[in-house]
């Protein structure tokens, strides 16, 4: 994976980087696998705007990935790695031997052609997924499920993983990207390997525009408000705005929003840094 920085020839070009999409093998998806993707522009269904912000970008088609690995101990061929507009990381489509074919998160160092199984039994290889259990310590691991056949939510976006520290009895000890360490059910499944497209957070978008593509619209600063339209709006010159926090109020930078008495704190044995 590589990145690419273009020749100014025009303003908005002069500070971009683009993706090199080196990993990436063909531009068509696989149409069996499409679904239709509404867009909210930030309102709910009394047309109210409840999320600032939204709105616009380009119109996008929901890839349907398979987050859950449930067909296990099925082999599957990596078809193709796919560019995904949904998300930061791409996806690859694995054909099984029955013929099935899905998306899965793709792993860095996936390549078009490889095998790739999951479930008990399964080799610690590279995109192969199994229980936490049959990891060996220290291995990076991504597509990370909190709950026994709920599906991967942790680790799923561009570049990221954590590490497994260690095995004691029904739990295992993870280290999260955001640094925090958590013990979580040894029979939950998780994928070998960091989640590709690591160079994302290199990119540079270059120009406002970009970011109306990406359906994001312009954010004002709220020291640049009135009081009546922020707590950090207003005062004479140009103040400071403050303490920072939200339009609601609440404190940012280092205030902990987390309940104390939330059950799963219990599960936490370090939090992430601030």
């Amino acid at each position: 994976m590589s990145v690419r920085k273009l020749k100014p020839i025009t303003p908005g070009q002069r500070f971009r980087v683009v993706n090199g999409f080196d990993a990436i093998t063909t531009d068509k998806p696989e149409k069996s696998l499409l679904a239709p993707l509404k867009k909210s522009g930030g309102r709910n269904s009394q047309g109210k705007m409840t999320m600032r912000h939204r709105g616009g970008g380009h119109k996008r088609r929901y890839r349907i990935i398979d987050f859950k690995r449930d067909k296990q101990g099925v082999e599957a061929t990596v078809a193709s790695i796919q560019y995904d507009p949904n998300r930061t990381a791409f996806i690859a489509l694995v054909e099984y031997t029955d013929g099935e074919k899905r998306y899965v998160v793709a792993q860095n160092g996936l390549q078009v052609g490889q095998k790739i199984v999951s479930g008990t039994g399964s080799a610690p290889e590279i995109g192969n997924a199994l229980p936490l259990s049959e990891i060996p310590l220290g291995t990076i691991v991504s597509c990370i499920e909190l709950r026994p056949g709920q599906g991967a939510i942790m680790a799923r976006s561009a570049g990221t993983f954590a590490q497994l520290m260690a095995k004691d009895g029904k739990f295992v000890t993870i280290k999260l990207p955001s640094g925090e360490t958590r013990l979580i059910l040894a029979t939950c499944l998780a994928t070998v390997g960091a989640v590709s497209n690591s160079d994302h957070q290199l990119l540079v978008s270059g120009k406002a525009g970009r970011s109306r593509w990406l359906g994001r619209r312009p954010r004002t600063r709220p020291v640049a408000m009135n009081p009546v339209d922020h707590p950090m709006g207003g005062g004479e010159g140009r103040a400071s705005g403050g303490h920072p926090r939200s339009k609601n109020g609440i404190p940012a930078k280092g205030f902990r929003t987390r309940s104390k008495t939330k059950d799963t704190n219990r599960y936490i044995i370090e939090r992430r840094k601030k």
